[in-house]
């Protein structure tokens, strides 16, 4: 078979036989910068004795991939996989069973967010090429050396998985490995709800209940807009731009022309959209006072700080990195009398939660 498959009797040959392998490998390459949703320009599978390219671009459409990709067919092995399944569930819905070999490696002691490079210089003593690592993977035609870079990007999955696998069995940690795989079979982290999307944005935290429900109207306006037209969601509003907005509250073209992080064109083309999204919020005119600056609050800075250390006690105890157990984040809602942080379900539990509980 040829390293790259350009036409549609190719793929649903490939399709036809990687379909009963128990494991393929699988990744893709993808350009999101001009546009909200990822462009998937390359799908890279292997197994036991095969490596090959999809072209996207050449084919009528990768669903046909969807059967061997979906929940029937085999274990995928993938890298940090989210957004690769991000990438691929609008054409072929949620790739699933999935083994992550990043995840896998956090679990034995590896540093968490370790690269698929390292990972393969670590465990098989094999030395990638970083030569592609900027390539517009949108041009064509792609050369027999970018080919290959790709493919290397799946040619060690599978060996990788299998030492993955002994190290976790050797530790008993392989229900561990089950229970953190079960996150990437959520169809929600996979879509961003307008909604919800000003959670995501910095800075819009602490405002007073009616800027908060502007900044919620704002936030899902400029997603619903960028999702429309299929622009980055910075082409159509900045977050500082839109920060401003919500801090002060403009009721006039005007005097959204006094914001200097608004440019002019989108002044002109949504100003209207904007100021009805201020309108809806139904801002008190003139709005509440910003809030003041919080001071840091001593006690619980001590509180988070305890914490902290006590979980890398801990971490250096099983040889895990600490972030594995509880991130900085964790550890605020701990702090906070959140107890729905993820360090107090599951396998965390016993081996930090129920410790950091006792140290409240």
């Amino acid at each position: 078979m040829h390293p790259i498959v350009t036409t549609d009797s190719e793929l649903i040959d490939l399709v036809a036989r990687l379909e009963s392998a128990a494991f393929v490998g699988l990744d893709t390459e993808f350009l999101r910068e001009r546009t909200y949703r990822a462009e998937l320009c390359l799908v890279q599978l292997s197994s036991a004795d095969l490596a090959v390219c999809v072209d996207p671009l050449a084919v009528k459409g990768v669903a046909q991939l969807a059967p061997l990709l979906g929940a029937k067919g085999p274990i995928k092995v993938m890298h940090a996989s989210r957004q690769d399944l991000e990438v691929l569930f609008p054409d072929v819905g949620l790739t699933q069973p999935v083994f992550d070999t990043q995840i896998a490696a956090a679990l034995t002691g590896l540093p968490s967010q370790i690269g698929y490079g390292d990972l393969v210089r670590r465990l098989l003593g094999r030395e990638l090429s970083k030569a592609h690592t900027r390539t517009d993977w949108s041009r064509r035609p792609l050369s027999d050396e970018q080919i290959e870079y790709a493919l290397d990007d799946v040619r060690y999955l599978l060996p990788l998985k299998d030492r993955l696998e002994e190290e976790l069995a050797r530790l008993g940690r392989s229900d561990w490995l089950h229970e953190e795989l079960e996150s990437l079979t959520d169809i929600g982290s996979l879509m961003v709800d307008p909604d919800q999307a000003w959670l995501r944005v910095k800075g819009l935290r602490g405002f007073d209940e009616a800027r908060s429900r502007l900044a919620q109207l704002l936030a899902a306006w400029r997603e619903r807009r960028a999702a429309e037209r299929n622009r980055p969601r910075g082409w159509i509003l900045e977050d500082t731009a839109l920060r401003e907005i919500v801090a002060r509250v403009p009721r006039s073209l005007n005097q959204l022309g006094t914001i200097p992080e608004l440019p002019g064109g989108v002044i002109k083309h949504c100003g209207e959209e904007l100021l009805n999204c201020i309108r809806t919020a139904d801002v008190p005119n003139p709005p509440p006072p910003l809030p003041p600056r919080a001071r840091p609050d001593t006690a619980r800075t001590a509180l988070v700080k305890k914490l902290s250390a006590l979980n890398q006690t801990i971490a250096v105890e099983v040889g895990l990195s600490p972030e594995v157990l509880a991130t900085r984040r964790d550890l605020e809602q701990l702090a906070d009398g959140d107890h729905s942080a993820p360090m107090l379900r599951g396998w965390r539990k016993a081996i930090v939660g129920e410790r950091l509980l006792a140290a409240l």
